[in-house]
C-alpha cells in the first residue's frame, strides 16, 4: 500500500478500467497503458470477475499482472500507481 496522499486523491477518480468474466489477465495491458499516461488509475471488479474470490485477491494478481503498486481497495474497487 501506498502513502495516504494517494488514497486521499483516489477519492474523486473514476474507475477506467473493468474486470468482467474475462478476468484480470484480460485487463492487465490496458491497466498498464493508462498508467504510463497518469499516476493514479482506478479498477472496478465486476460480479462476473469475482466468481470464488474477492477483491483484494484479484487486485494483487491484477497489480502483479500489470507491474503497478496496488494503492488500496475499497469495496469492488482498486486504486493503482
Amino acid at each position: 500500500m501506498s502513502d495516504p496522499d494517494f488514497r486521499e486523491r483516489a477519492h474523486d477518480l473514476d474507475a477506467t478500467v473493468r474486470v468482467g468474466k474475462g478476468g484480470v489477465e484480460a485487463v492487465s495491458e490496458e491497466l498498464a497503458a493508462q498508467l504510463e499516461g497518469r499516476e493514479l488509475v482506478k479498477a472496478k471488479f465486476l460480479r462476473a470477475a469475482r466468481g470464488g474470490t474477492n477483491t483484494d485477491e484479484l487486485a494483487e494478481r491484477l497489480a502483479e499482472l500489470a507491474g503497478a503498486e496496488l494503492v488500496e481497495t475499497r469495496g469492488h474497487t482498486a486504486t493503482y500507481h
